[in-house]
């Protein structure tokens, strides 16, 4: 067999050989166009697609195709579940918003192999890169991301606020760019704002704030404001909120429209 779910000629001479290899695909913030030829090419030939309800929806399924949606929070059960799949032969497609492996699915397969079944390390596991919801919200505004950045989940659920905290500090200290993934939900509505009381006793209070929300969706909207003024209450588990450097900086466009955002390639020099 040709194609993604064609065995590597290096495939190990065990129980595993002839197997297909089990994907970890990106599918990117939302659009079918964002999506890379790769993602297309192996959804088009998996057999079973396992992942978070809301993004199997994502996809049309072809004739002969499952679907395997399960509840947030459960990402290692569903590794476990989808692993097991391609043990029985099953061309299988794991799937996640955004890139995989940025606060995603990849990393919940890779801890399942490591705890899980010994015979799922005889496996070919291989990653489908996808767009990241900070790469979408940064060609939305310009180029945020110009200059160096840096990624924190607002998520306690797998690791104490305290860390969250201390990251958050030494990053907004470091004077990075900073994209703030999972900054709210019904269950954890309090920490984004403590985040920013956190953010605004750091960093100054021009710097430029971003809630960019469901980037490329119908329901898009994008918010620029300033650290001084930006509401909190405004985030939820489908925006990215963008942090500027001292360095961010906005450009008034003559069409009127919203400005553009970009961090230099410099440092330091005078404006």
């Amino acid at each position: 067999m040709n194609g993604p779910f064609a065995a590597a000629p290096s495939a190990p001479a065990d129980g595993a050989q002839g197997l297909a290899p089990l994907w970890i695909v990106g599918l990117g913030p939302g659009p079918a166009d964002w999506m890379t030829a790769e993602a297309v090419a192996v959804l088009d030939e998996a057999t079973d697609i396992v992942g978070y309800g809301p993004y199997v929806e994502r996809i049309v399924l072809k004739d002969g195709q499952r679907a395997h949606g399960s509840d947030n929070r459960v990402e290692v059960d569903r590794a476990r579940a989808a692993l097991a799949l391609a043990l029985e032969g099953r061309r299988v497609a794991v799937v996640s918003g955004g890139d995989p492996g940025v606060f995603a699915m990849a990393a919940a397969v890779f801890e399942a192999i490591e705890h899980g079944d010994p015979a799922f390390r005889t496996l070919d596991v291989r990653v489908a890169p996808g767009v990241s919801a900070m790469q979408a919200a940064a060609a939305r505004l310009g180029a945020p991301l110009g200059h160096d950045f840096c990624a924190i989940s607002l998520s306690d659920n797998l690791k104490p606020w305290p860390v969250v905290a201390r990251r958050l500090e030494a990053a907004a200290g470091a004077d990075f760019v900073i994209a703030l993934y999972n900054p709210a939900s019904k269950a954890r509505p309090d920490q984004i704002h403590d985040a920013f009381a956190l953010l605004r006793r750091v960093k100054p209070a021009e710097t430029v704030v971003v809630f960019a929300r469901a980037v490329g969706r119908p329901d898009e909207r994008i918010v620029v404001t300033t650290l001084a003024e930006a509401d909190p209450a405004l985030a939820d588990m489908s925006t990215l909120v963008m942090i500027g450097s001292t360095e961010t900086r906005l450009i008034d466009r003559a069409d009127g429209e919203r400005a553009w955002l970009y961090t230099p390639r410099h440092y330091g020099r005078e404006r």
